[in-house]
């Protein structure tokens, strides 16, 4: 993209950024607003002409609609999905949160949102949920000029759709289609149901979007045809959908191995451009609620010091390892965390067999690790503090505490963000807070509570 346009967006010109970036052609504008910045996309969209505004958005993907209607706020997002096509709120109503999803539903009139909520009872892998509703069809009577005049009136449809006219009989029934270039070479007063080609190539509601889009794929079509139970035209699949469908298709094996569906998938695409992009409010909003965690239980690990200030200050020496206890388990989550996430992006984790397998196998890389770091820093406490002190058994305290603190928190690498998926919850700035106050808890709860059981011949009197 024309590096002027960041120039002007970082000045705060919006009016120069739209001008250059916008150009009338809305599959363009589409990509070029991809490229920015979250607050930045919405302040361009909202400077795009009225009468391409809703060419621009249907241009974009799912996760980038979905984004730009929960960043323009709930008020624009209402009146914007009054002019959006039922298939496009289904799909966007599924990545957004369901709170702002439902609010936005909401606001429809009746029949529209029953129409969304109509789609969004089919299962996810179902026809229904790629289905569009912007076809044009004629009954089988229509003659050949009258159908082509339908056709040059039908502004509203892309080229990918008129190259196809659907024929139906009076009750709306399939007949079968007219490709536009044998509608153009018929006689006139033709009617169309004399020219009518293959009726067999159709699809229904329920089948599988994958074999659909295969089946769009071997026919060479640029739609398929979409029937009811009746055999009335409802719908149509497009091949820019379909070859979407077979997109997901390919990656979808990744992400069964990493434990989460094509849905959660879109959520963390959402979070992530959120967590990284656009204004702070988000990233200090989310991470703060985290961190609040972090704060009372840096409380409750005080109160654990100050429950065993008698311990501490009989025993100076117990102060030196304090901050080894603490970051030693702090530095064992981390690596975990980041193993489980890396894993869980490149499908080497999978949810399905995370107890028996993967948990298991970091419960024992945390065993291994904690008996050699206890044995290897209780030894030096020992040398170090221990015997020139006359507290040999501040070693076995050290070694002890450090095998507690790595082992836990070893465990609650894997398991913490295991759970925060489970449940929806944002993995990526919710497991660290967590692990830190629970292992730091245990760790120095372990270390005194030994300490002043090992050490007692050392307490005053």
């Amino acid at each position: 993209m024309n590096p002027e346009i960041y120039t002007h967006l970082h000045a705060g010109d919006y009016h120069r950024a739209h001008a250059l970036l916008a150009r009338g052609v809305p599959a363009e504008t589409a990509r070029n607003l991809a490229e920015l910045d979250l607050d930045d996309r919405w302040e361009i969209f909202q400077l795009i002409e009225s009468k391409e505004v809703l060419a621009v958005f249907l241009h974009m993907d799912d996760e980038e609609q979905a984004n730009l209607l929960e960043t323009m706020g709930l008020d624009e997002a209402r009146k914007l999905a009054n002019h959006l096509p039922i298939y496009t709120l289904a799909r966007t109503h599924e990545i957004l949160p369901s709170d702002y999803g439902d609010a936005i539903l909401d606001s429809l009139p009746h029949a529209r949102r029953d129409a969304v909520l109509a789609i969004l009872r089919h299962p996810v892998d179902s026809v229904a949920r790629v289905m569009r509703t912007d076809f044009e069809a004629v009954e089988g009577g229509t003659s050949v000029i009258e159908a082509l005049q339908r056709l040059r009136a039908s502004s509203a449809l892309g080229d990918d759709v008129v190259s196809l006219l659907f024929v139906t009989d009076a009750e709306g029934h399939y007949l079968g289609y007219v490709r536009l270039s044998t509608l153009v070479r018929a006689e006139p007063g033709a009617v169309v149901g004399s020219i009518v080609e293959s009726r067999n190539n159709r699809l229904a509601p329920t089948d599988n979007k994958v074999d659909a889009a295969r089946l769009l794929q071997r026919t060479n079509l640029p739609v398929l045809p979409v029937v009811d139970t009746a055999n009335r035209l409802v719908g149509v699949i497009r091949f820019d959908d379909a070859m979407d469908v077979l997109e997901e298709d390919t990656s979808e094996d990744v992400y069964k191995k990493a434990g989460i569906g094509d849905l959660v998938h879109n959520k963390d695409v959402v979070r992530s451009e959120k967590l990284t992009s656009g204004g702070i409010g988000y990233p200090v909003k989310v991470r703060l609620a985290f961190l609040m965690v972090t704060l009372a239980g840096g409380l409750m690990v005080g109160g654990v010091i100050d429950f065993f200030e008698d311990t501490l200050a009989a025993v100076v020496a117990l102060a030196i390892f304090i901050p080894l206890v603490m970051d030693m388990g702090g530095n064992v989550g981390t690596q975990s965390t980041t193993i489980f996430a890396r894993g869980l992006a490149l499908g080497h984790i999978n949810l399905d067999r995370f107890f028996r397998t993967h948990l298991i196998r970091e419960a024992l890389v945390g065993l291994a690790m904690g008996v050699v770091i206890a044995i290897l820093a209780g030894v030096i406490a020992y040398f170090w503090q221990g015997a020139p002190n006359d507290i040999p058994q501040l070693g076995i305290v050290v070694g002890v505490a450090l095998f507690i603190s790595v082992f836990t928190a070893s465990i609650l690498g894997f398991l913490l963000p295991w759970l925060l998926v489970k449940i929806g919850v944002d993995h990526a700035p919710g497991a660290d807070p967590f692990i830190t106050t629970i292992k730091d808890f245990t760790g120095l709860a372990v270390y005194f509570g030994m300490a002043a059981w090992l050490l007692a011949a050392h307490m005053p009197a």
